[in-house]
């Protein structure tokens, strides 16, 4: 089992991207996936989730507003949509999956992916 996050990048503040978590030996469709981020130096954060119904929940107080998911279940894959970029969201950019609850935490996680850096420039 493996899951990969990808789609990081350098962007001006302001700016879009867009990040994408791709499993494979998974089915992601079955599998709340939250994404977390850890900027240098600092703690791993928990942003929010992505449930099995489609729905992104449990947004942390940072990105709400500005961020958000969305699956394509015919790809295997769940995306974080992240608008209105800024310099203090550079950081490490990580998806995990876990069945039976959504939420920000990472209690009971039972998939990490690899991660992806994204750095805003002001």
């Amino acid at each position: 089992v493996q899951l990969q996050a990808s789609g990081g990048g350098l962007v001006r503040a302001g700016g879009s991207l867009r990040l994408s978590c791709a499993a494979s030996g998974l089915t992601l469709e079955s599998y709340g996936i939250t994404w977390f981020r850890q900027a240098p130096g600092k703690g791993r954060e928990g942003l929010l989730c992505a449930d099995t119904g489609g729905s992104t929940i449990d947004y942390a107080g940072s990105v709400k507003g500005r961020f958000t998911s969305s699956r394509d279940n015919a790809n295997n894959t769940v995306y974080l949509q992240m608008n209105s970029l800024k310099p203090e969201d550079t950081a490490v950019y990580y998806c995990a999956a876990r069945k039976f609850r959504c939420s920000r935490d990472s209690v009971g996680m039972r998939y990490w992916g690899k991660g992806t850096l994204v750095t805003v420039s002001s």
